[in-house]
């Protein structure tokens, strides 16, 4: 029963009809039973309710289920052990519980009776005090949690590292050598050694060096200078073995492709040569920029090269063509970031600059775009991993952080700062481990960010037209 102070007060916010309701067929100084608000009761723990989808895949979210993901693995798999012994269900594999609840949501709440089985097969001579399927249940192997250290595993200084977006001053060498290009000279790391060494110094010519880049060998090391010309270096025996001509101004991007190098320039012009005869065979011009080359990638099977440029566009060239095969447009800034994806064949993925801030996914079989997102900061570098579908990108204006990406769902699944410059440089350890990046504050950062262990589900490239092929 109400007191006479607080049914008054009560019946004074209800409406006339309500009220009416409310007291019909009896005394309004009296109610049969009170309600009270469960607003703090956890509906979908209590009630099996289903929650929304609508938001699943917003980096807020994504970064919930990572955190979370770890417990509600542990949850999920007690709640069966809990099962099995009281209510003898016979689970004994997590991942189909999980799958099975994913497949049977279609209502707000789920009613079934759990469905008993032979209490009787736990064996006479067991010593367990759990039941046969339970001790499968535990004995069934975990998926070990993906975790990628926030913090660089070594720091190098680099002085005179140039803050330029538009050169490429870092290569990784398949014998495991990083070649960086330092004002007017070329150090070499050795990974294995910690050793540095210069292999060149062309400041009696005036000159810098603007890009660098390791033969498939790396037995060769290719050095772009401000000038417009291309040294081709041995370096077992630091010794300049060719000096390429034909570039009126500087060379900021360079390819291997065997033994012939293209190079892009800010004249706009992408010369390709071959480094052994270079005076007898003569060079191959690509023309279709209309302003500086800044990037230029050859595909895993050496017969596309993809340029990027400072003009917007990326374009697609065969060895048979002088003109694009394919042209794209849709950036709205530089394009200097190109990766070619090892696993899927004729996937190619590139990133615009700062007024751009995409990474975007083409299908260069079929010239068609595919995938884009928008990063929301300047991409500067790309890179695919060597054992599974995911990459890395660099960024500049304005977050100067390092995202790692899993492919094709467009997840992060790692984000890394500590370059307080933009992160301008990339490169990939020849195991396909670790990265090293390099930034204008002049230091250069390894990340331990890929697993070398290839995905056991790598998805099937709907690209690749020879794998339906009998």
């Amino acid at each position: 029963m109400f007191s006479p102070e607080y049914e008054k007060r009560f019946l004074k916010h209800r409406s006339p009809t309500a009220r009416s309701l409310f007291s019909a067929g009896e005394s309004s100084s009296s109610y049969d039973r009170f309600i009270p608000c469960r607003a703090n009761n956890n509906w979908q723990t209590n009630f099996a309710s289903i929650s929304s989808k609508s938001n699943e895949n917003s980096p807020q979210s994504s970064k919930k289920q990572r955190d979370c993901g770890e417990n509600a693995r542990d949850s999920l798999a007690y709640s069966c052990l809990l099962k099995n012994e009281l209510l003898g269900t016979g689970i004994d594999d997590v991942k189909l519980v999980a799958d099975e609840a994913n497949s049977n949501r279609t209502g707000l709440f789920k009613y079934q009776s759990p469905t008993k089985q032979d209490y009787n097969e736990q064996c006479p001579y067991s010593l367990s005090p759990v039941s046969i399927k339970s001790q499968k249940l535990l004995r069934s192997p975990r998926k070990a949690t993906r975790k990628i250290s926030k913090i660089p595993f070594k720091v190098l200084d680099a002085p005179e590292l140039q803050d330029d977006f538009y050169l490429n001053l870092v290569d990784w060498s398949a014998q495991n050598v990083l070649a960086v290009g330092l004002g007017s000279c070329v150090y070499l790391w050795s990974a294995c050694t910690s050793q540095v060494t210069r292999l060149c110094d062309l400041s009696s010519d005036s000159n810098t060096i603007t890009s660098v880049s390791w033969s498939e060998r790396g037995h060769q090391l290719a050095v772009g200078t401000q000038h417009g010309y291309v040294t081709v270096w041995d370096v077992a025996a630091s010794k300049q073995v060719n000096k390429l001509l034909g570039h009126s101004a500087r060379v900021g991007a360079l390819a291997w492709n065997g033994d012939v190098l293209s190079s892009g320039s800010r004249d706009r012009l992408i010369l390709q040569r071959d480094t052994r005869t270079p005076s007898q065979v003569p060079e191959r011009r690509l023309v279709g920029h209309r302003q500086e080359v800044c990037g230029l990638k050859w595909s895993p099977d050496n017969q596309y090269l993809a340029s990027g440029g400072n003009d917007n566009r990326l374009y697609v060239w065969n060895q048979h063509s002088a003109s694009p095969v394919h042209s794209y447009s849709e950036h709205m800034a530089a394009v200097k970031a190109i990766a070619w994806s090892p696993h899927h064949h004729g996937l190619l993925a590139s990133g615009g600059g700062t007024a751009d801030r995409c990474i975007r996914f083409w299908n260069t079989l079929t010239g068609q775009p595919m995938q884009c997102v928008d990063t929301g900061s300047q991409v500067c570098n790309l890179a695919w991993s060597k054992h599974s579908s995911e990459l890395v990108s660099t960024h500049g204006y304005s977050q100067n952080q390092i995202l790692v990406w899993k492919y094709p769902s467009l997840t992060q699944v790692a984000k890394l700062t500590g370059h307080s410059y933009r992160v301008l440089y990339l490169a990939l350890s020849p195991d396909g481990e670790a990265i090293v990046t390099g930034a204008g504050d002049e230091t250069l950062r390894f990340w331990n960010v890929f697993s070398k262990a290839r995905s056991q589900k790598e998805n099937k490239s709907v690209l690749n037209l020879f794998t339906n092929i009998r």
